[in-house]
């Protein structure tokens, strides 16, 4: 295959998987109504992820405490993958499958929400995250791939992405993240 028509081939794929996103809009308008009543209720947005999905599920998190584009007062956004020292205590005493779920039981409580990249949707540490979330009382929501899988029988809210790869699925969910982050902060800015 040449360079152009790898360009020309990975352009078309991440575009028909963004527009396909336009078929589960309601899971996606679900979300943004979960994320802002969480906040609006005094909730906190945990996030986590693994490898790429881990960096996308701090984006999230830093756009809420930050801002994405408007001025406005932080929200209580906190990304269970963004302490190294925490992840590598925690993976050395107890296991990496216990990387988030350790950190769900010590801090999500009822009215929070926890919200998870996957693109396989298969990881134990996610897995084991939203198990403890839910028993903690928590909300979920899933940024998942196309498979069915353990993480969409896990999450309240499953947005599964139809991507071909996990490089099609990243994208959409960034897509997705994007959404998530205009809809809260216009939410509070007009609150």
């Amino acid at each position: 295959m040449s360079l152009n028509e790898l360009v020309t081939k990975r352009l078309k794929n991440a575009a028909d998987t963004i527009t396909a996103l336009q078929t589960i809009d309601a899971e996606i308008v679900t979300a943004c109504s979960v994320i802002t009543n969480t906040i609006e209720n005094g909730g906190i947005v945990a996030t986590c992820g693994n490898g790429g999905s881990a960096a996308q599920s701090l984006h999230l998190a830093e756009e809420l405490m930050g801002r994405y584009r408007a001025d406005r007062r932080p929200l209580p956004g906190l990304c269970l993958n963004a302490d190294p020292t925490l992840l590598t205590c925690i993976a050395n005493d107890y296991g990496f499958d216990a990387v988030f779920a350790r950190q769900c039981e010590a801090l999500l409580k009822t009215g929070d929400l926890l919200v998870v990249f996957s693109t396989s949707g298969k990881s134990p540490n996610i897995i084991k995250a939203l198990e403890v979330a839910q028993s903690r009382g928590a909300q979920t929501i899933g940024l998942l791939g196309p498979e069915h899988s353990p993480c969409h029988d896990l999450c309240d809210i499953a947005i599964s992405t139809q991507g071909m790869d996990t490089a099609i699925i990243q994208d959409a969910h960034q897509v997705v993240l994007h959404i998530l982050c205009e809809a809260v902060e216009q939410s509070m800015i007009a609150s």
